[in-house]
């Protein structure tokens, strides 16, 4: 059992431990009790640890023990606790208890930093495994007995709404350069008024580290960050500590991102990045992002066609028929953001985005065996006709039903047969 000690730890009333773990669910509960009759030294630390704290909602329940993997994954076995492991060389294995996981990782200290990746060693200081986190907030634990240990002021902090890096500043980024950008997201989420300046000077000297991260831990970071609160808030800080022109060298245009959120676009990182960035497609192909978003913003920047106010529903519908409401939509969001826009106009495109939201997307009725089946053998023959009663349907506004179009594929025939 943990040893209390009052220079950096402090038992919760009965009040505060039923508050805290009350925040969880009756199945994690009876998880964490079972867990902890098999690991009596194990503590909830991190996230959970910040979030339980700040009464927020809990992702996921992080727990640290000072048990090496081997010993934690055989003590689960033999207690029959199916157990995978998931990450033995960082200590980490995962516990599986009524189809949920629980990560349970070896208390560790650094032996070797690049930047980029650690060599850890385990240990049994829980000090000593504090100190390797990121910031304060993140770095309190508390254990079965009602416990909380906070070796660095994390719940004051919390409370005051400072982030801020364990120890060095400038060494928690040499270690790792994602700290970088994780500072800005903890900001966000968890800050209050300005932000540390000890942490803003390390980030301003130390921005070109973020050169040597891989593009996709960068853009893991920056997706956050950009659905997060506070985004209007961070962006100027990431431009003003170079930031920006490390992780987007294609240009940013911050007044047009600051106006898609001021006039209350959605917290859609893909639209955000395309408000963002002078060149929203080079960027997602650079950080390898996936083909589902590679696509998505391919659709969001193109030039035309843009949905104009006082277009009429058959104009819409015919844009509908081409692309989705979301792309359409995010569209009119980004024309929107090009300049500065007066309350009437800010409402007029929103009235634009409900009309085309109330409209269904038009399905064009017909397939090219309709045209087979009319005698036209199948082949090119069939495209061409299908093309242009395609167009003949758009023009009229993607009113024409199946049996609408299919007279007038018999009218293009007929007329085809005339000319013969």
């Amino acid at each position: 059992m943990a040893v209390f000690s009052p220079l950096h730890a402090r038992r919760l009333n009965k009040v505060e431990q039923s508050a805290l773990i009350g925040r969880l669910e009756v199945q994690q509960q009876a998880a964490l009790a079972q867990l902890w009759r098999i690991l009596p030294a194990m503590r909830l630390v991190g996230g959970v640890v910040r979030d339980l704290l700040a009464g927020r909602t809990i992702v996921d329940i992080d727990l640290a023990t000072p048990e090496p993997p081997e010993e934690v994954m055989e003590r689960l076995r033999t207690h029959g606790v199916h157990v995978v492991a998931t990450g033995l060389q960082h200590g980490t294995v995962t516990a599986v208890l009524d189809g949920a996981s629980y990560e349970i990782t070896t208390l560790r200290r650094d032996v070797e930093t690049d930047g980029r990746h650690a060599v850890v060693r385990w240990t049994q200081d829980w000090q000593q495994d504090a100190q390797r986190r990121d910031f304060t907030i993140n770095a309190m634990s508390v254990d079965q007995a009602g416990i909380l240990y906070d070796y660095f002021a994390g719940q004051a902090d919390l409370a005051a709404g400072h982030v801020r890096f364990v120890g060095h500043a400038a060494r928690r980024i040499e270690e790792d350069a994602l700290r970088i950008l994780r500072f800005f997201r903890f900001y966000g989420r968890y800050g209050q008024g300005q932000p540390d300046q000890q942490a803003m000077q390390a980030i301003t000297s130390g921005a070109d580290l973020l050169d040597g991260l891989s593009v996709e831990r960068v853009w893991m970071e920056l997706r956050r960050i950009l659905t997060g609160p506070n985004v209007a808030v961070l962006l100027p800080y990431m431009e003003q500590t170079g930031v920006l022109a490390h992780i987007l060298p294609e240009g940013t245009t911050l007044p047009r991102c600051a106006r898609l959120l001021e006039y209350g676009a959605p917290a859609c990182a893909l639209l955000r990045l395309a408000g963002l960035s002078c060149n929203a497609p080079v960027v997602v192909r650079r950080l390898k992002c996936s083909r589902a978003d590679v696509g998505v913003v391919d659709a969001l920047s193109k030039p035309a066609p843009i949905p104009e106010v006082g277009m009429t529903d058959d104009g819409l519908r015919r844009l509908l028929a081409e692309e989705s409401y979301d792309v359409l939509a995010g569209r009119i969001w980004l024309h929107q953001a090009e300049q500065i826009r007066t309350d009437a106009q800010n409402q007029a495109f929103a009235q634009l985005r409900q009309r085309l939201h109330g409209l269904e997307r038009p399905v064009f009725p017909i397939a090219g065996r309709d045209v087979v089946a009319m005698g036209v053998p199948a082949g090119p023959e069939v495209g061409r006709i299908m093309g242009q009663v395609r167009q003949w349907w758009l023009a009229g506004g993607c009113r024409a039903g199946a049996e609408v179009c299919r007279a007038q594929i018999k009218q293009q025939l007929g007329a085809k047969a005339v000319q013969s």
